[in-house]
């Protein structure tokens, strides 16, 4: 069943913008006759022309809503100067209520432009059905059809103006939550390295669970990927680096690793190069952001250890690779682990767990139990040195009085990090990037 119905009415002809009450009340009684018993949320879509004095978004359109009270209640306008500034303050409401089956009923003529805009302002969560706005100048009125007119591709020229239209009305936006935040290990030589762990503050980002500087977009969240890009734009900005030489592990959950310059798996989860102004990352909300960074042979890398990854080697497998592809030497290389889950929160089901007591016992605290309290982040620690990289060259604060206020617990804080275990299916995620200074 449709839970919103949403109104283009932004770019109706010059001589209907006058009577665009008397064009409201035809569709709004459209929509009350076939609506079912519960009715749907209502938005409709308007242009703020310049010089006018701006009203209030409901008021020059009350005339319209007598008789509609079951809709009136229902109801809301986005007046814009443009359709991308409208259309993403419907798209605010609509998450502000979980709704995510929508009827957009339009002129004929947008059809196609507005399926550009949707295809760049939500993702696969949302349903759009169509429905054709008949707009008959002669006598001033409106009339829905079910009439479908032949689909028409727009020009590349036309997209990359609606995607320029998008992507500085976003820029525009101000930044949620506070300042952007960058977190820096004193591990990882800055005069070579260029890195950091973001935290969730400062980007523009508005649903709860993904406010406010995600970094990641699919197909099961709201977020869509214009939004993550410009959260990233903004990252690079602060960080300084180049977002369009930006390059992010394919999580798969275990330990394919690729080479930059290379050919490119269809996943990994870590990432190596010896490319001066790369930038690496990898995702975390809860599993482990690591970075690497060897100065003398001036090569880095990142992964993405989850409990999986971790127990299949993911975080030495990059280090060797570190090894095999630019000669390094273990003893060189230094890591610094994220921001991510602790043992204080963090439970796995006994069978799992069984494979880190194996690690060692003391990589879980209340093994008896039926879902003991995991330590990843230990486990990673202790294969990394089983392999060769010295002790004192991998930066864990969980477990050292250093106090660098890196190796935080996403889960234990909901004010700076992103959390999977905490927030459920809809999360945010932070990111721990590196690149080697030009």
């Amino acid at each position: 069943m449709v839970e919103a119905v949403l109104i283009d009415l932004f770019s109706l002809p010059a001589n209907l913008q006058d009577n665009i009450q008397g064009l409201l009340h035809n569709t709004l009684e459209a929509i009350e006759k076939f609506s079912a018993v519960h009715a749907p949320y209502v938005y409709v879509m308007c242009c703020q022309r310049q010089g006018s004095e701006r009203k209030g978004e409901q008021e020059f359109l009350l005339a319209a809503l007598r008789g509609f009270q079951s809709l009136r209640r229902r109801l809301e306008v986005a007046c814009a100067q443009t359709t991308a500034a409208a259309l993403y303050t419907i798209k605010q409401r609509l998450d502000e209520k979980d709704l995510s089956i929508i009827k957009v009923i339009l002129p004929t003529s947008r059809k196609d432009l507005m399926k550009v805009y949707i295809d760049h302002l939500f993702t696969a969560v949302y349903q759009f059905e169509f429905e054709d706005l008949q707009v008959v100048s002669d006598s001033e009125s409106l009339q829905i059809s079910e009439y479908q007119h032949e689909e028409q591709i727009l020009s590349s020229q036309d997209v990359a103006l609606i995607q320029n239209e998008i992507q500085m009305y976003l820029e525009s936006l101000p930044s949620l939550k506070g300042e952007l935040t960058i977190l820096r290990s004193s591990l990882i030589p800055d005069d070579i390295f260029l890195h950091g762990f973001t935290t969730r503050t400062g980007g523009i980002s508005y649903i709860p669970t993904l406010s406010s500087c995600n970094l990641f977009s699919s197909s099961k969240r709201r977020d869509p990927q214009v939004v993550v890009k410009e959260n990233l734009r903004r990252l690079a900005n602060a960080a300084g680096f180049n977002p369009e030489a930006f390059h992010r592990v394919k999580v798969d959950h275990a330990n394919a690793v690729c080479i930059m310059g290379k050919t490119e798996p269809d996943n990994y989860d870590g990432i190596v190069t010896d490319q001066k102004g790369v930038t690496l990352a990898a995702p975390g909300a809860d599993c482990i952001p690591v970075l690497f960074a060897d100065p003398v042979r001036r090569a880095c890398g990142a992964a993405h250890s989850g409990w999986k990854g971790t127990l299949l080697g993911v975080s030495m497998a990059t280090v060797n690779a570190m090894v095999s592809e630019y000669g390094c030497n273990v003893k060189d290389i230094l890591v610094v682990l994220g921001p991510s889950v602790g043992p204080c929160c963090y439970k796995l089901p006994h069978e799992s767990a069984k494979e880190f007591h194996r690690i060692d016992p003391k990589c879980v605290r209340l093994f008896d139990s039926a879902s003991p309290y995991i330590d990843i982040r230990r486990a990673t620690r202790i294969i990394l040195e089983r392999g060769g990289i010295l002790p004192e060259n991998i930066q864990d604060d969980s477990i050292t009085d250093q106090n660098k206020n890196i190796t935080f617990c996403t889960a234990c804080h909901p004010d700076k990090f992103y959390s999977h275990f905490r927030d459920g299916s809809n999360f945010g995620t932070q990111i721990g990037f590196i690149s080697i200074k030009g």
